[in-house]
């Protein structure tokens, strides 16, 4: 698969069981950050990164504006705000309108993260209700990127992965139990 420098997934409806059921199995020493991009109300999720990290060795919070991506750490998009990757690294929170009915919004994390990471980067698109992270995963293809969606016959919701799957050149299409095994292999 090659280097991968950063981990990007996306999810709505039906995506957080998936992570739910992965995280315990992601080894603590992964030599690079994981972002996570889920659709979710604003001010209803503010225990997202508590649930998450009771699941995982790993240090996971939520993104701060111009913090700088760090390996080993799991990254969780604040509610209501786009959250960009930068050139040099760092994180950008972003307040103007909502992409595919979402802020955050899966395309804008991906198609920035396709920027600064070009070939080095992996994005997996999980469960979800509208075709958020298509686009996306077409620029982080176009940057020599990795996509890797969710098998849509494994989704609560397959609408989202079956969409990439339809328009996007897909590397990898994971079963929910080989998706941990699949980051642990990712160097």
């Amino acid at each position: 698969m090659g280097k991968c420098e950063a981990f990007i997934v996306g999810g709505s409806a039906g995506s957080l069981d998936v992570l739910l059921r992965v995280l315990p199995d992601i080894r603590p020493d992964i030599p690079f950050p994981i972002v996570i991009v889920i659709h979710r109300k604003h001010g209803a999720d503010s225990l997202l990164p508590d649930l998450l990290s009771s699941r995982t060795k790993l240090i996971v919070k939520e993104v701060d504006e111009k913090e700088k991506i760090v390996a080993g750490t799991i990254y969780i998009a604040p509610s209501d705000y786009h959250l960009l990757i930068e050139m040099d690294r760092t994180f950008s929170l972003d307040y103007s309108e909502k992409v595919n009915y979402s802020r955050p919004a899966i395309d804008v994390t991906f198609q920035t993260a396709a920027e600064a990471y070009k070939s080095n980067l992996v994005c997996l698109l999980l469960s979800g209700s509208n075709a958020d992270g298509v686009k996306g995963l077409k620029t982080v293809k176009a940057w020599a990127g990795k996509a890797v969606i969710q098998d849509p016959d494994s989704a609560q919701v397959a609408y989202m992965p079956e969409q990439a799957k339809k328009h996007v050149e897909i590397d990898r299409i994971l079963r929910i139990e080989d998706v941990a095994e699949f980051i642990n292999l990712l160097r």
